[in-house]
């Protein structure tokens, strides 16, 4: 599943990643960077489910993941990262009210 996605390493102060995945199960998530992270890294990946996988409106989610391969594959200029999902949560849309 194609979504886009914002990544961001955990205790690391570098800006938040853009990218798209290019799979996403129950367990885990396979995308591109234009740079390498190290195996073993914790990252927050959020992704936007729109309301056509929702079959409601649109859902965003951040997952919790550790990496556990990177990869030079093709397109030469991007590096493979597959994560294992550890945990996640539903974010709140800016939009909603809190009671």
């Amino acid at each position: 599943m194609r979504l886009p996605a914002a990544v961001r390493v955990a205790e690391v102060n570098v800006e938040e990643l853009l990218t798209e995945t290019q799979n996403v199960s129950a367990r885990g998530l396979f995308f591109y960077l234009d740079r390498k992270l190290d195996e073993g890294s914790r990252i927050d990946v959020t992704l936007t489910f729109p309301p056509h996988i929702t079959l409601t409106d649109s859902v965003r989610v951040r997952f919790s993941a550790r990496v556990i391969r990177v990869g030079d594959w093709l397109p030469a200029s991007r590096v493979g990262i597959a994560a294992l999902i550890e945990d996640y949560e539903f974010l709140r849309s800016s939009a909603e009210r809190v009671l």
